[in-house]
């Protein structure tokens, strides 16, 4: 398969028409639905269902274009670090959950860019699980993850800072006006989990060993949206300090305890063969701790 005929790919299953997609390219519509059809072909597959007005993908289509955007990103992201070598150039990609931990980065590419500033930044948003297995199908050079996380497979710098663990709770809760909140003042308050692993082995710990004893009605990836939910009392959120700002609204945070804090580490693949870029970051971290 032809890096060429899966753009073209990509492009028909972004218009959702032939035509638009070879408006797009530059192709007669023949010539794009010959290319396509010679692609089925060669996969041995049906990528597209052929409606009246618009195209929709099968099931082996939708599988072909998640992983060519991750082959056309891979493969861009390569010629920008092999060219340009007389000056430090290329692409860096961070991937990170919600942590204030992330000024503590832009400080450092601040300053990257100051000296070169011909690098471009690429930033992922995602909890630990999400970033390492981007990391791991090497569409992300570096991760910030929060632990417990596992990071036995990777290289990892543990950063000089911490978070910190508590409650988000509307300020019309009965717990709103308490400096920090036990276990016990939990028991019957709804709450919403992170849902990344071992995070619940972490938070059970801390809540006594009896997680089922509490009345757990979900779990979200990122905060913003579970932060909505406890706007309009739907919930609490056991989360992060910090990621959510509290000022001017109806909501407030609540630290634990006694207090829960976790340690906060860049990681990145083991024996990672890095950009002239990516290098140069990595010094300003090693430095920087």
């Amino acid at each position: 398969m032809e890096l060429r005929v899966l753009t073209y790919f990509l492009a028909v299953a972004r218009e959702k028409t032939i035509s638009k997609a070879a408006e797009v390219l530059n192709l007669s519509q023949p010539t794009l639905s010959k290319q396509l059809k010679e692609l089925e072909d060669e996969l041995g597959v049906t990528l597209f269902i052929r409606g009246n007005r618009a195209i929709s993908l099968t099931e082996e289509g939708i599988y072909l274009m998640n992983r060519g955007k991750e082959i056309l990103s891979l493969v861009e992201a390569t010629t920008s670090n092999l060219t340009k070598n007389d000056v430090i150039s290329g692409e860096i990609t961070i991937g990170g959950g919600e942590t204030s931990a992330f000024e503590f980065i832009g400080k450092l590419l601040e300053e990257l860019r100051e000296h070169h500033p011909e690098i471009t930044i690429h930033l992922y948003s995602g909890n630990a699980d999400d970033v390492l297995e981007k990391i791991d199908k090497g569409l992300l050079d570096f991760g910030l993850v929060i632990d417990p996380v596992e990071k036995q497979k990777y290289e990892y710098i543990r950063l000089p800072l911490f978070d910190s663990w508590g409650i988000l709770v509307n300020k019309s809760h009965p717990l709103a006006e308490k400096p920090t909140v036990q276990p016990k003042d939990l028991l019957h308050t709804p709450l919403l989990i992170s849902n990344q692993s071992l995070v619940d082995n972490q938070l059970s710990e801390w809540l006594g060993g009896n997680i089922e004893h509490f009345t757990i009605i979900g779990t979200y990836n990122l905060l913003y949206n579970a932060s909505l939910l406890v706007k309009q009392g739907v919930a609490s959120a056991l989360c992060i300090d910090g990621i959510v700002n509290t000022a001017d609204t109806s909501l407030t945070f609540i630290p634990f305890s006694p207090s829960l804090t976790a340690n906060i580490n860049i990681v990145w693949k083991k024996n990672q063969i890095f950009s002239n870029a990516s290098k140069e970051f990595l010094r300003l971290l090693k430095n920087a701790k």
